[in-house]
């Protein structure tokens, strides 16, 4: 575990030593910390938790946690449990190219050191979010206050500026699969949620070739240039969505081998780079039945990160 086990130790205790002296001792039990030798919760709650924490294994403090975090809602605690579900990707998020719905977007580098970029033609077609990703990840809210600050949206009351967000998004969607994926996240997760739903983001670009398939006399030579939905819980933790219809393993109408290898062989270098990446098949995202599905993998997937879901 890369984290200092004190830290971890010490977040613990510092949750728990929010309950009263004469309670702390029952409280620890539950949690099943035995008592030590002449320890006094009324001297100091702090210590007298570390001290039932000594010696215990790194699996049992890290579930500890995980039960100690679902009670309490330690900010630090959570913090730490992000870190250790998992490091993520290197690096901070520089150029957010996202919701293509047109021609593909002319880019140039005014700064190549800098990494900072310029679109020269086609800029309508997409939206670039190109602000700081707080340490919180990329919020609904956020986006929307960027919204806000772009051309002729000034005016727009609250209400008036999510709906034209929400609707300037889905029109970058084509499928009716990952129409539904956008749909339904926002229609069950935008109440429980509040100001605390994160951002989903659709036709993110990854990778960026200056030229269009029909250009290239050889085809692509890049994989997967857009992701069909992005999360952002951090500038590092960073999680993809891709719905797969039959262009993702076949060619006229045709499996290809070659294009699913292709495919998973780009999942895994992501996955190396510390991206978490989830696949859906279209055809499983359908109806009552696939709006259950996208509910039921979100929940999972944010009880993965320790975001709390309210019940209606």
């Amino acid at each position: 575990m890369d984290i200092p086990i004190s830290d971890l130790q010490e977040a613990i205790a510092d949750a728990l030593s929010e309950e009263k002296a004469y309670d702390l001792a029952k409280v620890c039990e539950f949690f099943g910390l035995e008592p030590q030798d002449k320890d006094d919760p009324f001297t100091s709650k702090r210590i007298y938790v570390r001290s039932r924490l000594k010696n215990k294994p790194d699996v049992f403090l890290i579930e500890l946690a995980k039960r100690v975090h679902e009670r309490y809602h330690s900010e630090k605690l959570g913090a730490i449990l992000k870190q250790l579900a998992g490091k993520g990707v290197a690096g901070k998020v520089k150029n957010l190219i996202c919701a293509a719905n047109g021609p593909k977007p002319e880019i140039v580098l005014l700064d190549s050191v800098s990494n900072d970029i310029q679109i020269v033609q086609n800029e309508q077609y997409c939206l670039v979010y190109d602000k700081p990703i707080p340490e919180h990840g990329l919020l609904w809210t956020d986006l929307v206050a960027w919204w806000r600050e772009q051309e002729s949206n000034g005016t727009l009351k609250r209400k008036e500026l999510e709906v034209s967000l929400y609707e300037r998004l889905r029109r970058s969607l084509v499928s009716e699969p990952e129409k539904l994926v956008f749909n339904t996240y926002f229609s069950q997760f935008r109440n429980r949620l509040g100001d605390a739903l994160l951002a989903l983001i659709p036709q993110v670009y990854l990778h960026y070739d200056p030229y269009t398939i029909s250009q290239l006399t050889n085809g692509k030579r890049l994989a997967r240039q857009r992701m069909d939905f992005l999360l952002l819980f951090s500038n590092h933790i960073r999680v993809v969505l891709e719905v797969d219809g039959k262009q993702h393993y076949a060619e006229q109408e045709q499996a290809s081998p070659q294009r699913y290898a292709t495919m998973v062989s780009e999942d895994r270098r992501l996955r190396l780079a510390g991206y978490e990446i989830y696949r859906f098949g279209g055809y499983e995202l359908q109806g009552e039945a696939g709006r259950q599905v996208v509910v039921k993998f979100f929940h999972s997937l944010f009880k993965r990160h320790m975001v709390e879901v309210m019940s209606l």
